[in-house]
C-alpha cells in the first residue's frame, strides 16, 4: 500500500475526530487506493495475513460510513459495496452496476436528483435526506 493512502486515510481518520487505530488507517487506505467500490469479501481478501478478523472489519467499515468517510451502496444482489467519499462528490451521487461482472462505480459527473443544482421537488411536508440512483447496464469490460 503507497504510503500516500495511509497519510491520508490517517489525516481523513483525525480530522473527524477519531483515534486513527492501524486497523481504521489500513481499512481506509485500501479504499482509497480503489477506483470502484469493492464488497466486505473483496476487503477481506485484499486484507488477508494482515491479522484482521471479521467482526472488526465490520465494526471499521460501519465507524468509516457513520463519520461520512466513506459510504455504502446497496445492491439487487444483497451485496454491500463500500468506497470513499472524495470531498468533492460526498454521496450525493448515481452509481453505475454492471449487470455481468456486477463491478459498481461511482458517477461523480452525474449528481443524484439534481435539477439546476436544487434538489427535485418533493410534496409538502416531506424533507430530503438521501437519494440512491443505481444505473445498470454494461460495463466497457462486458461490452
Amino acid at each position: 500500500m503507497p504510503n500516500t493512502y495511509v497519510s491520508a486515510a490517517e489525516a481523513m481518520i483525525r480530522k473527524e475526530g477519531g483515534r486513527a487505530t492501524d486497523s481504521r488507517v489500513r481499512i481506509l487506505a485500501l479504499l482509497l487506493a480503489e477506483d470502484q467500490a469493492i464488497t466486505h469479501r473483496e476487503i477481506e481478501t485484499r486484507m488477508s495475513g494482515q491479522q484482521l478478523d471479521r467482526v472488526t472489519l465490520y465494526r471499521v467499515l460501519q465507524w468509516l460510513a457513520d463519520r461520512g468517510l466513506i459510504h455504502k451502496i446497496s445492491s439487487d444482489d444483497h451485496v454491500w459495496r463500500f468506497h470513499v467519499n472524495h470531498a468533492a462528490y460526498a454521496h450525493q451521487h448515481a452509481h453505475f452496476k454492471c449487470t455481468n461482472c456486477a463491478k459498481v462505480v461511482c458517477l461523480e459527473d452525474l449528481t443524484s436528483g439534481r435539477q439546476s443544482g436544487r434538489l427535485l421537488t418533493l410534496p409538502a411536508g416531506y424533507r430530503f435526506q438521501t437519494i440512491e440512483l443505481t444505473i445498470k447496464g454494461l460495463c466497457a469490460k462486458c461490452v
